[in-house]
């Protein structure tokens, strides 16, 4: 069953063209791999679907239900979530505050409610970051931040994962423990769309890989097919896409 339908999704910012005429669609239950050379237009994507940009063409459902011109208060209410880029913790508060400021009613406009103590163990749990609840994030290594980052997003309760760029500056066997992760959350029910540049984490993690180049849709496979495609590798100029 379908989950996520882009349909001609084109996002311009004056005469720029950042997105033209991209399809992409996400079944439930997939790990999709999102990829692209620098400046393709992936996290351009990942903005018009968590409505912090507006689009300029095109269509966007998820679970059945359009949702182009929501607002992302809606779209997260809805069960579509993103890992940012960039990790923004807030270091004046714990691990346990940040977690618990993402389950408050309308986030940031609520400063009462929210999970349980014990709820936001489990969401931290699920990471693995349990043990770190009453630290600040200034004091975590990029990892464990990075983990932080999943938690508050885990913490909306999501049919649907966007992570950004999750396994950048990471070793290997943090990169092996986090995918480890993300198989628990398919397990756990969550669909997930993965933007990444480390093409040797992203390939033994997804089903299928989508490709955008210049805004445009270039191709879509298993990682198989996409690491034997010529188009695919001239995109990527010097082969970036191997096994």
């Amino acid at each position: 069953m379908t989950l996520l339908e882009i349909d001609g999704l084109t996002k311009r910012f004056g005469g720029l063209v950042a997105v033209d005429d991209f399809d992409m669609t996400v079944e439930r239950g997939e790990i999709v791999g999102l990829i692209g050379p620098n400046g393709s237009g992936k996290s351009t994507v990942f903005n018009c679907l968590m409505g912090i940009y507006n689009v300029t063409d095109g269509q966007i459902h998820f679970d059945g239900e359009e949702i182009t011109n929501d607002s992302t208060h809606e779209i997260v209410n809805r069960g579509l979530s993103r890992v940012s880029q960039e990790s923004n913790p807030i270091d004046d508060m714990t691990v346990r505050e940040n977690i618990k400021l993402f389950t408050l009613p309308n986030s940031i406009l609520a400063f009462s409610g929210g999970a349980s103590d014990e709820e936001i163990a489990e969401y931290a749990a699920r990471v693995d970051i349990e043990d770190q609840l009453e630290e600040h994030p200034g004091s975590m290594p990029h990892a464990g931040v990075r983990r932080l980052e999943i938690a508050k997003a885990l913490a909306t309760e999501p049919e649907m994962l966007l992570l950004d760029e999750p396994f950048a500056g990471m070793n290997q066997q943090e990169i092996t423990e986090l995918a480890a992760k993300m198989e628990e959350f398919r397990e756990e029910g969550i669909t997930q769309v993965v933007v990444d540049h480390n093409m040797g984490g992203l390939m033994g993690l997804v089903d299928r890989i989508v490709v955008i180049n210049n805004g445009d849709f270039l191709a879509a496979g298993t990682p198989e097919e996409i690491a034997g495609d010529n188009d695919v590798q001239e995109a990527y100029l010097a082969g970036e896409v191997t096994q």
